[in-house]
């Protein structure tokens, strides 16, 4: 049985963490094809949007699989080797240059919130639970994963998540705008792939310049790379979607768009 199950409809793609008896906890393995998936997603022109999910409706992902921990957790340099793994997935899940969605159902603890932070848009049910318990377990949570998680709920909810390490719930995570929006158990697949399908719809050469964008204006102003982001701009305007997004305006249709 494959751990992680790929699935395309139309211009969206799944990425499913198929771990259901373990919650999906996740593998040092699954690191590896997250990144591999990622990058070759990033350069499949037909996907336009990327919806991650866990297998089930009892977790998106509860972690780290703690039995590998014995033989990829037992020394500095396992430890160190096992973390890099994940780094790497998660800078390719990063750099793909179309909008990704978490499709939160049940538990995402510890490396699932990772996972989960690291796409663009959070839509959980309303039994999910969330934590990040690494103060239970002695560890420290890497600093690039504590920067994120301060940049999506601020560093007062940080504190309160990564210092107490407790479970909370579905509305917590909205208050503290962890998750983007919430869906009942029942409807959330239905809501998450409506959801893709509305944003697909929309011009791909905007969509992989609103995700560039926005990373460039989230880091540091002398980091920004400000020749991209006016290029990005440019080449949209310059585009002939953008043609097509005019005249299906005037003439009151749906555009069809090529990425063009």
């Amino acid at each position: 049985m494959d751990n992680i199950i790929v699935e395309r409809m139309g211009n969206i793609a799944q990425i499913i963490f198929n771990q259901p008896k373990k919650r999906n906890a996740i593998t040092l393995e699954m690191w590896r094809t997250i990144g591999k998936i990622a990058t070759k997603f990033s350069r499949d022109d037909e996907i336009l949007a990327i919806i991650i999910r866990g297998a089930g409706d009892e977790a998106f992902c509860a972690g780290a699989d703690i039995s590998e921990f014995h033989s990829n957790r037992s020394s500095r340099t396992r430890t160190a080797e096992y973390n890099q793994t994940m780094i790497n997935g998660l800078t390719a899940l990063d750099n793909v240059n179309k909008p990704t969605i978490a499709m939160i159902q049940g538990y995402c603890i510890g490396g699932g919130m990772s996972l989960a932070l690291h796409c663009d848009i959070r839509i959980a049910d309303e039994t999910s639970r969330f934590a990040i318990p690494a103060a239970k377990l002695g560890l420290a949570y890497h600093w690039e994963e504590v920067k994120l998680l301060t940049e999506v709920v601020g560093p007062a909810f940080a504190h309160e998540i990564l210092c107490t390490g407790r479970q909370f719930g579905a509305d917590e995570a909205l208050q503290m705008r962890l998750v983007n929006r919430l869906s009942s158990r029942e409807e959330i697949v239905s809501y998450v792939m409506e959801y893709a399908c509305d944003i697909v719809k929309n011009a791909p050469l905007t969509l992989t310049a609103i995700k560039k964008i926005l990373q460039e204006v989230t880091k540091n102003p002398a980091d920004q790379n400000i020749p991209l982001m006016n290029s990005l701009v440019d080449a949209c305007f310059n585009s002939e979607d953008y043609q097509e997004g005019r005249q299906a305006f005037i003439q009151k249709r749906a555009p069809v768009f090529k990425g063009q």
